[in-house]
């Protein structure tokens, strides 16, 4: 399941956390993007939910961006971002590796802002996508990205 939270404090004032403890489908891998918070911001337990290993990586700046995944099994990597700055300075990639899966969570930068921000996008994108044909050369792992 992938959640874009637009604020994950915003996301639980919203009954996010509630709904997440009585979802009886058995969600076993929840990817959320925009996080909005830095990790000291979520020290509350609802913000770690009962039976999932939890995993954020924020944004360098408060209230921007970030990412997390949770998750029922605990995985055997966690990798937070990217060769590339974007990535890590504003908390946009966080991947979990499991036997033969990937799991991630991309929070894309829009680019709709302005020119600046255009060329962050496709910078990004010219990092990503080797990653990804990198990934694919791997035929023991699967991936999904969200």
């Amino acid at each position: 399941m992938t959640f874009n939270a637009n604020g994950i404090r915003s996301a639980a004032r919203k009954g996010f956390f509630d709904w997440l403890a009585t979802e009886q489908s058995g969600v076993d891998v929840i990817c959320i993007q925009e996080t909005k918070a830095q990790l000291d911001q979520l020290d509350s337990n609802v913000f770690h939910p009962q039976g999932y290993y939890c995993y954020y990586f924020d944004a360098q700046k408060k209230g921007y961006s970030g990412v997390a995944v949770y998750s029922r099994i605990k995985p055997q990597g966690v990798h937070y971002g990217l060769n590339c700055e974007l990535s890590t300075v504003e908390g946009r990639y966080l991947q979990l590796d499991f036997e033969h899966i990937s799991i991630a969570s991309l929070y894309m930068p829009s680019g709709s802002s302005g020119d600046v921000r255009q060329q962050c996008k496709f910078d990004f994108l010219s990092a990503f996508y080797p990653f990804l044909q990198q990934q694919a050369l791997d035929e023991s792992r699967q991936m999904i990205v969200c």
